[in-house]
């Protein structure tokens, strides 16, 4: 008998060792490619793509990254792409909340079908966008600016999509007791919804943050002055004439991978109770 329920307490050990071997084998092919790039960043220019498979360059050239900072303007690169990246994500999720409440809250009349059609602009690509915007964007003349790289993109399906979906799975009990003590509807919405989305809100934050972040066709067409540049933007200025700096490339790209990163890292947590949650399912 003793030897019997030994056997069975080392059974789950071998699926669990093979489960973590596999999820470690998948992160590092996964991160294989963020290693190549900071590898590729510490070697000399003609170095990057001629030194076959191996990692590491003749020496290390740490200049790349001073580089960077000389070669075109990316401080104020930077400071762009996160202003327009923490607001773009701040109006989205803003919006995104009140668009899943109502959806989700509100009663009036054709919702449900309202609320398909406003799913099915998830489906239209950005390229098919870009040409009515940029229209719209030189008449209201927010060519060059802020505005322009933050609003139009800033009242998309995809946050209210994932918010209403945990919303229905929420029962209204604190709601009706929040409305008989004589609350309005905005008063539920900041003191009794918003504090149970906590882990939603920051997951669709993040994702909004890192799409606004890597945002390239819609930047690309709106921005004309360097100094408006976003990331995206910036990492093609180390391509010219003369062809392609890629030492200095790939350290800038390292530089802008890290936000992202920190982002994750910093909220993974929160991140992690939000994918888990049931609400992400939908009904």
């Amino acid at each position: 008998m003793r030897a019997e329920t030994g056997t069975r307490a080392r059974r789950p050990a071998g699926p669990g060792l093979i489960s973590k071997v596999g999820i470690i084998l998948v992160g590092i092919v996964f991160f294989f490619p963020f290693i190549w790039m900071f590898a590729s960043s510490l070697k000399p220019s003609l170095e990057v793509f001629s030194s076959g498979g191996s990692l590491l360059g003749s020496r290390l050239e740490w200049s790349n990254y001073s580089s960077v900072w000389t070669a075109v303007p990316f401080a104020r690169i930077l400071v762009n792409s996160f202003l327009v990246a923490a607001a773009g994500a701040l109006l989205a999720v803003t919006v995104s909340l009140l668009s899943a409440y109502a959806f989700s809250r509100l009663q009036f009349r054709y919702r449900d079908r309202l609320f398909l059609v406003f799913l099915g602009t998830l489906v239209l690509p950005q390229e098919v966008l870009v040409i009515p915007l940029y229209i719209m964007a030189s008449r209201a003349q927010m060519v060059d600016t802020y505005a322009a790289l933050i609003l139009p993109f800033a009242f998309g399906a995809f946050g209210a999509f994932m918010l209403r979906q945990f919303l229905l799975t929420l029962p209204r009990d604190y709601e009706e007791a929040a409305r008989i003590d004589g609350a309005g509807q905005l008063r539920i919405l900041v003191h009794v919804i918003a504090p149970l989305l906590r882990a939603p809100l920051a997951v669709v934050g993040a994702f909004l943050f890192i799409e606004y972040w890597n945002s390239f066709l819609w930047p690309l067409i709106v921005i004309n002055d360097q100094d408006m540049a976003t990331l995206p933007l910036g990492l093609q200025m180390f391509s010219g004439e003369r062809g392609t700096d890629w030492g200095p490339l790939m350290a800038a790209a390292t530089l802008a991978v890290v936000p992202s990163l920190l982002i994750v890292v910093a909220m993974q947590k929160q991140l992690a109770n939000g994918v888990n949650l049931g609400g992400f399912g939908g009904r």
